[in-house]
């Protein structure tokens, strides 16, 4: 009888071996799930989406200094670029534009693989008509482009590319064309500020 008493039944033994199980387990899912989400998140920085600060005013009116941008990395990976479009990419080797120090620029596309481009004025002009600007952006154009009788013409794989604060942007007048390599992806919405928030 005495044994009985003192001896813990098998489901006595068990049930903290059970509760100790359980919580090992819920543990290794916790872990697990950060870990997953971790990589989820280093995957769509690196592969997907990045956000960036805009340092300058070569943008205005579109993206103020202060602006915080996202970029999508997979729309020039796998899709196609437009004229109008604003895109992030690696400072080209040729620039030398004084000021601060970048290691990325953002500027909209304005001459894509083919195209000529020269101004007269304050006009741009593309394959001889009239780039039609249907978005944000500041007059007069300070440095032309080049002369209707030697136009630059955009290579293969590679955009001109413009501030939209045209008098007050160092861009492919200055330091030529870019590669498709050196593109980063195209700006499509701002976070920041909120007052400002929403597609570009």
């Amino acid at each position: 009888m005495s044994e009985i008493e003192t001896e813990p039944t098998s489901g006595e033994s068990e049930a903290p071996v059970g509760g100790s199980a359980r919580r090992h387990h819920v543990l290794i899912e916790w872990i697990v799930i950060i870990v997953v989400a971790l990589v989820v998140s280093i995957s769509l920085r690196t592969f997907a989406f990045q956000t960036f600060f805009i340092p300058s005013g070569s943008m205005e009116p579109t993206l103020l200094v202060g602006d915080r941008i996202i970029v999508d990395k997979l729309a020039v990976d796998w899709g196609s670029i437009h004229r109008g479009d604003i895109l992030v990419f690696k400072e080209p080797p040729t620039e030398d534009c004084g000021g601060e120090p970048v290691t990325d620029l953002v500027k909209r596309v304005i001459g894509l693989p083919g195209d000529h481009l020269y101004s007269i004025g304050d006009t741009i002009y593309v394959n001889n008509k009239r780039l039609k600007e249907a978005w944000p952006h500041s007059e007069p154009l300070g440095n032309s482009i080049a002369s209707p009788s030697d136009p630059v013409v955009v290579g293969a794989n590679r955009y001109f590319m413009m501030g939209d604060n045209h008098s007050n942007s160092c861009d492919s007048r200055m330091w030529g064309t870019i590669s498709r390599t050196e593109i980063i992806g195209k700006a499509f919405f701002r976070v920041w500020p909120l007052s400002r928030i929403g597609f570009l």
